[in-house]
């Protein structure tokens, strides 16, 4: 049996989703429940920017039915981004090297770990309620296959334990073809999941591959867009980088890549990224929830495993 695949966004919450997708009078509060009626899985970005705190996360899984899966994007300074010292929590904003523009400056592996330990302890809740899915690590364009890199991964995986780690590269080194196989080799080796991406068509180094295959159960599909044009565009804000509406012949093209990944996994979900908004039958439209919408139904119209909230009539909805 094919992997039933679950379909959703980034985030509930970016600009698009709230202006766009949400109807009006919908607070805060209420969002993360009404998206729950729509779709049955998400990605947590906010937590890339900030550690979380366990009083939010529990909000989390009381806002969400039985069986949602929330996966969580790791805070920046366990994937080696540069942060700002006032990003940490305050008691450890004294303790932390910083650079001369504030950011936190090469911490040491005692330091790295008590983020991590914060990090997930805060997602205790989630992982109770049984609706935690993968912490996405995304590493940065000038983290290369090299030995450092390798040893690091191999220590974050141990930090995070029995929890599922889900790695996605933004230097195309590391999939590019002397290279790939080694890559998936490591990766499926330290019980980590290789994060599928689609993404603009370029030779950027910081382009990703799309590479289809999987290093564990899992698959876990990225839906960047396709906007050559953004995505290098310096001081630009992520909804820039990612604006792009996908049309139904280039969803379309996944439907048999992702047939034959699902057949291959035990979980299977796909996520959108393109957090914009575009003009679509005279009004505009959020993206992310627009494509996922889109390719969820013809995942059901290909008589795929796909479930969803109001899913019932689907082929192999739960």
């Amino acid at each position: 049996m094919a992997a039933t695949i679950r379909v959703g966004t980034c985030s509930w919450a970016d600009d698009a989703l709230t202006k766009y997708w949400y109807p009006k009078g919908v607070p805060p509060g209420a969002r993360l429940g009404f998206y729950a009626e729509h779709f049955d899985t998400v990605e947590v970005d906010s937590t890339y920017y900030r550690l979380p705190a366990e009083e939010m996360v529990q909000r989390w899984a009381e806002r969400t039915p039985d069986g949602f899966v929330m996966h969580v994007k790791a805070f920046g300074v366990m994937t080696r981004h540069p942060v700002k010292v006032e990003q940490l929590p305050p008691d450890l904003r004294d303790e932390a090297p910083q650079d001369e523009r504030g950011r936190v400056d090469r911490p040491s592996r005692e330091f790295r770990g008590e983020v991590f330990r914060r990090f997930l302890e805060a997602l205790e809740p989630l992982r109770s309620a049984g609706k935690l899915g993968g912490l996405l690590f995304q590493f940065p364009p000038y983290v290369v296959p090299k030995e450092a890199s390798y040893d690091y991964l191999a220590w974050a995986r141990e930090q995070i334990g029995d929890d599922e780690m889900l790695v996605e590269f933004r230097h195309r080194s590391w999939y590019e073809e002397e290279q790939r196989d080694e890559t998936l080799r490591f990766l499926e080796e330290h019980k980590m999941s290789h994060v599928v991406v689609d993404a603009p068509q370029t030779e950027g180094k910081n382009v990703p591959l799309t590479v289809l295959a999987l290093t564990s159960p899992i698959l876990y599909v990225r839906m960047h867009g396709r906007n050559a044009e953004t995505w290098n565009v310096r001081g630009g804000s992520a909804a820039e980088r990612f604006d792009y509406l996908y049309s139904d012949e280039e969803l379309a093209e996944w439907v048999p890549q992702l047939k034959e990944l699902a057949d291959q996994a035990e979980q299977a979900y796909v996520v959108f990224n393109n957090n914009n908004r575009s003009r679509v039958g005279g009004r505009e439209k959020a993206q992310a929830p627009t494509n996922a919408e889109m390719l969820r139904d013809q995942l059901a119209q290909a008589k795929m495993p796909v479930s969803g909230p109001g899913s019932a009539a689907r082929a192999g909805s739960r």
